[in-house]
């Protein structure tokens, strides 16, 4: 076996190829969950009954809906089999007896047509007995409503440290969370077998939990469930946790009408139904020392988990454990707690967690670079990580150089100094239009903190005519894992990528997968594709060496042929040496297998080395703002970006594009809202669609957008040396709200520090503008106070 970061001459690896399924997407052919229930006869339809109380007891009356023609059945509790709960830490009622949130699903019409459920719904009665609710953190915090395991990430002495401190600064930083907005709603279709075995076709990035949550509401074995992801439009981690109960309702449905049922949520349900990212409260203390260095920090953190728990913990893991970002703090002192309010269980989003704990630290550096009176790239760069420096959960920064060289990297390619100076004589000449320039790193750790998650299997046929199938346990969202894991095959096994065709992920094929998440679908499932080709090449060198008369040692397999050092003058096929190996009776199929090494993990007091590796990367943004109207343009985007040696460079970069830009959305568009009065639509989500929730879109893309991979950067340890692309780059948008409150300062007099909201919307930045005029200009119309009443 070669070792896992080693390549061999020309592999397909490393080039720049096409996603696997781009043909099928721009033409509109690419199949997904629902298509395949439109193309399926006798399917019935599932349609919601959701609450519009955020928190009441619920009695129901569904005879009004058999009233409806079409309507073939409705499912309740008393239809459940098994267990009526669609989460894992048991706090998700599949059909729940109190209504937790405005929206939450009680009971489900099958009908004939949608519109047949659909009009049966709104016949079913519901009477609520209203409980309180809570909408806001604010609000859980003051009930008392926590919910989970609270966590303390801990190292030095941090409220010593502040007391000696030459600069201490303390402050409150508050972010709301993010719609996943995928362009695929959640979907599923079920189907039961004459056997009695279910198939369930689902948008899921976790396919194994939706079997198992399948599996128990059904109250059977997951063998007798299988859950196929044909591929995905779109997830970001909103499909990791939340598809189980649909599926579940679905397979239910089809145990109780003998047919086939479908579950496609429309958007303003999806966007009502499910969680989004976490939002998150965060007090703050911070000291530095004389010349600008971090000393110590103690924070508070809480996050809104909504009704239920989800995955709420091991984000709030995640966030304490990249708090520090890419900087060194001797003094770390970090709580973090989870509040229940009665909103849509928050859940999985890209970064999972490290996107809050990143906001902490660069929101704390932007606010106080101008009150220490030390530029903002000086103050993040003095910061960095050194060799040989640790973590505050106590994992070595390996590689921890990268980040300077990066920093420096991008610093000159993108000519920051100069571009200022012209920003500077701009700025000095326009008083009602600013521009800034900011630059702001990511140091983001791989690989799931639960350790069980860190393993992969994959299988993989070579026919006799030497055509490869190939299965792995990952899951397709757009992301092009398939595309990546059809080049580690192919390199593996000395083809060429257009020999090796890719099967759907199938339980039944790949048993016990792990979430595609975390950013870890190619190392897992990379490692566990390559290590099956390489039984199968070993196999093949063994019949192949007796076919050139070598050593099977000195057999090479590259681009579809195979030969041997010792026979310069014979070439085989990979076709004829399959042939043989099957008439010698050679096995020619091999299940692989992967699992992280290295790691150790300490939940309880948060101690370990919980990641394979960090991924580094920094981003320059350049942004204009309009004083009038706190509009704001992209001018220009900068980023290098670590990516190990990549496996497929034209989709790393396609993935670091499309990340900061939803990064970017998070920050400075998208902005959740409830209904927070004491009226009938307290905790009814305000912003239900793309009219009423701002999404990034080709009007805010930056006017330049250069990506560059940072070179020479194999990771050694994992496939091929490449790192994950996913999540990190996300939190390289924090350039772009830290140029955002950099222009907003430019307003105001020297040396102020600019508050800014989050998300830094162009109204947010129009009152921030405001105030730094008023700051600038104490006897102009706006006073502070009315300033603050106008907000």
């Amino acid at each position: 076996m070669s070792a896992l970061a080693d390549r061999p001459a020309h592999p397909v690896v490393g080039t720049r190829a096409p996603h696997e399924s781009a043909v099928l997407h721009v033409t509109g052919a690419a199949m997904y969950t629902d298509d395949l229930a439109a193309q399926t006869a006798g399917v019935l339809t599932a349609w919601p009954v959701q609450s519009t109380s955020a928190h009441a007891k619920v009695t129901i009356d569904v005879s009004g809906a058999y009233e409806v023609p079409g309507v073939v059945r409705v499912l309740t509790a008393d239809d459940v089999p098994g267990v009526n709960d669609a989460g894992i830490k048991h706090d998700e009622p599949l059909f729940p007896s109190e209504a937790m949130f405005y929206g939450h699903a009680l009971v489900w019409v099958l009908g004939e047509t949608q519109e047949a459920a659909r009009l049966g719904a709104e016949r079913v009665t519901v009477d609520y007995e209203p409980l309180p609710s809570l909408i806001t953190v604010q609000e859980a915090i003051a009930a008392g409503s926590f919910q989970g395991i609270a966590r303390t990430v801990q190292r030095g002495d941090a409220a010593s440290a502040l007391t000696s401190a030459a600069h201490v600064f303390e402050g409150s930083t508050e972010f709301g969370g993010q719609e996943h907005f995928y362009l695929e709603t959640n979907a599923s279709l079920a189907l039961r077998d004459s056997e009695g075995q279910y198939f369930v076709q689902c948008s899921t990035q976790h396919p194994s939990e939706t079997q198992d949550i399948v599996a128990h509401v059904l109250g059977i074995s997951a063998s007798e469930v299988t859950v196929q992801s044909l591929r995905m439009g779109g997830a970001f981690g909103g499909k990791e946790m939340q598809p189980h109960g649909f599926a579940a309702i679905a397979a239910l449905g089809a145990k109780l009408t003998g047919r086939p049922v479908r579950l496609r949520l429309n958007r303003t349900q999806d966007i009502t139904m499910t969680g989004k990212r976490h939002p998150f409260l965060i007090e703050w203390k911070v000291g530095f020392d004389a010349d600008g260095h971090l000393q110590a920090l103690d924070a508070v953190l809480t996050c809104d988990g909504g009704w239920s728990l989800d995955l709420s913990e091991p984000v709030l893991g995640r966030a304490l454990c990249h708090l520090d970002n890419a900087y060194w703090i001797p003094n770390v002192h970090a709580h973090g707690r989870i509040v229940r309010t009665n909103k849509a269980s928050n859940t999985a989003f890209r970064g999972f967690g490290g996107p809050q704990g990143v906001f902490l630290i660069e929101d704390i550096l932007g606010r106080v670079a101008p009150a220490l009176g030390i530029d903002p790239l000086e103050l993040r760069r003095k910061n960095f990580y050194r060799p040989g420096q640790s973590t505050p959960y106590g994992q070595l920064v390996k590689d921890a150089d990268r980040m300077v060289t990066i920093w420096d990297q991008l610093h000159g390619e993108a000519d920051i100094d100069a571009r200022r100076a012209e920003i500077e004589a701009f700025n000095a000449t326009s008083p009602h239009v600013k521009r800034a320039l900011a630059m702001t790193p990511v140091k983001f750790g791989i690989s799931f903190n639960f350790a069980a998650f860190n393993q992969a299997g994959a299988l993989v046929h070579v026919y006799k005519d030497g055509s490869v199938l190939i299965n792995h346990g990952g899951t397709e969202m757009g992301q092009g894992l398939h595309t990546k894991m059809m080049q580690v095959a192919a390199t593996a096994l000395g083809l060429e990528l257009h020999q090796v065709r890719l099967a759907p992920t199938r339980t039944d094929k790949v048993p016990n997968t792990s979430a595609t998440a975390a950013s870890s679908g190619a190392d897992l499932n990379g490692g566990a594709v390559k290590n099956a080709c390489e039984q199968i090449r070993e196999r093949m060198a063994s019949v192949a060496g007796r076919m050139l008369n070598v050593n099977e040692r000195d057999v090479q397999f590259e681009g579809g042929y195979v030969t041997g050092l010792g026979n310069r003058d014979q070439r085989l096929t990979f076709g004829e040496v399959a042939n043989a190996a099957y008439l010698q009776r050679v096995q020619l199929f091999a299940a692989g297998y992967y699992r992280t090494e290295g790691l150790h993990w300490n939940p309880e007091i948060m101690q370990g080395s919980p990641f394979k590796y960090f991924a580094y990367g920094a981003a320059a943004t350049e942004v204009e703002v309009d004083g009038f109207t706190g509009g704001y343009t992209l001018r220009r985007v900068d980023i290098v970006h670590d990516v190990g040696d990549s496996l497929s460079p034209m989709l790393d970069i396609g993935q670091i594009e499309g990340a900061y830009v939803q990064g970017a959305g998070w920050l400075t568009l998208e902005e959740l809202r409830w209904d927070t009065g004491d009226g009938p639509n307290r905790g009814r989500l305000q912003t239900q669609s793309a009219s009423t929730y701002k999404l990034p879109s080709f009007s805010e893309m930056p006017e330049q957008f250069h990506v560059r991979l940072f070179e020479n950067a194999r990771e050694d340890g994992a496939v091929y040396g490449s790192k994950a692309v996913g999540e990190p780059p996300f939190m390289l948008a924090f350039s772009a709200r830290e140029a955002l409150r950099e222009a907003v300062a430019a307003f105001g007099p020297a040396g102020r520090t600019v508050e800014l909201g989050s998300p830094a919307t162009p109204e947010a930045v129009f009152w921030a503008v405001r105030a730094a005029q008023q700051a600038a200009d104490p006897a102009s119309d706006h006073t502070e106070r009315e300033l603050a009443a106008a907000r």
